[in-house]
């Protein structure tokens, strides 16, 4: 004997619903993944409660112009005829470019830099090596440019 029609019009009803249901529930996990995400990514920037700036480390060879490292070191030892470390000279485009100051990774990256610069000036003879300072190479301009 067939069911009464209000009888299958709330089962289909209930089926309806359910799947209403089901579908709001992977929605709400997926939500709650994506809000698990955002939650990591902010304790990243937040620690301690504070806002930490993390630096951005940029491309070093988009960041000088051809020959900027050297005319940069080259004001810097004509200022220091004594000469000055790889350190130094790495203070000093860092300063000259107005970055941080602080940024191990950053001074370490314009170190290569620098000795790469600098070798190269040593080749054309524009710059001599003066021995070492606490293991690093010093750098004086050559007298005969």
């Amino acid at each position: 004997m067939a069911d009464p029609q209000i009888l299958t019009t709330l089962r289909r009803k209930r089926d309806e619903m359910e799947a209403a249901i089901r579908a709001y529930e992977k929605k709400t996990e997926a939500l709650r993944r994506d809000l698990a995400h955002v939650n990591a990514t902010l304790r990243m920037f937040e620690i301690n409660g504070e806002h930490e700036v993390f630096p951005v480390h940029m491309d070093l060879a988009r960041l000088f112009k051809r020959g900027e490292v050297f005319r940069i070191c080259q004001a810097a030892l004509e200022a220091a005829p004594e000469g000055l470390d790889t350190r130094e000279l790495a203070l000093a485009v860092i300063r000259a470019k107005g970055m941080d100051e602080g940024d191990a990774v950053l001074r370490k990256a314009i170190n290569y830099r620098i000795v790469q610069a600098m070798r190269m000036q040593e080749l054309r003879r524009r710059v001599s090596g003066a021995g070492k300072r606490k293991g690093v190479r010093v750098w004086c301009l050559s007298l005969g440019r």
